[in-house]
């Protein structure tokens, strides 16, 4: 997670930071690196380290992301968003209740926060993340850095539902200016995908992204469409990781 930033108090059920679980942290530092101009930082304190932060990656100095290196072979090579919260025990005992179940309940990460990892009714996962010293991202919604999360489901009335009863305020409430869709498995991927997460980060030019991407090594997993919040195009790293690219 990231240090704390000039980022406005956050609403329960904003993302507020991803990370990336690859074998290979070194070539992906490469990859991002070029393909949306980041540097990266090692993790320096046990902290950080228990945090899964291998390398944070930082734009313009600011933290934006993280590359996990993973542990286990076994374990999906996959990008993952978390979600702001004040208090993670009682979150996840509102998600048991909704159908939902915890996967990894939250557990303090020295001063840095909490963290937690959850899936709804439908499979889908995600964190958690309770802030002390560290709140999230120090930059987001400008080109390299997250600008969307989408929710790839087979039932767009249950997730409403089910997020919309947790994070209500994040998505519906007051002013709200959510960062966080939800879409059916079927609009854009085979029928068969299992209900996903999909990180977006924004580029000035979807198609310089994509020859970007190719020449690094990676995939295009679903060529550009046109999404309600912009120009959309998903996309893997070397290692098999998807994400999306988005252009406003």
């Amino acid at each position: 997670m990231a240090e704390n930033g000039a980022f406005e108090k956050r609403r329960e059920g904003v993302p507020c930071w991803v990370d990336a679980h690859l074998s290979d942290v070194e070539a992906g530092k490469r990859f991002y690196g070029e393909l949306f101009g980041w540097t990266f930082q090692d993790a320096e304190t046990e902290e950080e380290a228990a945090a899964g932060e291998s390398v944070r990656a930082c734009l313009d100095g600011e933290p934006v992301a993280a590359l996990v290196r993973k542990t286990d072979g076994r374990m999906p090579t996959v990008w993952s968003v978390y979600f702001h919260t004040p208090d993670a025990a009682a979150l996840t005992a509102r998600i048991r209740a909704g159908g939902g179940q915890v996967v990894t309940p939250p557990h303090p990460v020295g001063d840095l926060g909490s963290a937690a990892l959850a899936a709804d009714p439908d499979g889908a996962v995600f964190g958690l993340w309770q802030p002390g010293r560290r709140t999230g991202f120090g930059r987001r919604g400008e080109p390299g850095a997250f600008a969307w999360a989408e929710l790839y489901t087979r039932d767009t009335e249950a997730a409403n539902a089910f997020y919309g009863d947790l994070f209500h305020d994040a998505l519906f409430g007051p002013d709200a200016s959510p960062d966080f869709g939800r879409a059916r498995v079927s609009d854009v991927f085979p029928a068969e995908m299992p209900p996903h997460f999909l990180v977006h980060f924004l580029v000035e030019d979807v198609a310089a992204g994509l020859a970007t991407v190719a020449r690094l090594g990676g995939r295009v997993r679903v060529p550009p469409f046109e999404a309600s919040y912009g120009r959309v195009a998903v996309v893997s790293d070397g290692q098999g990781a998807s994400f999306a690219l988005l252009q406003r």
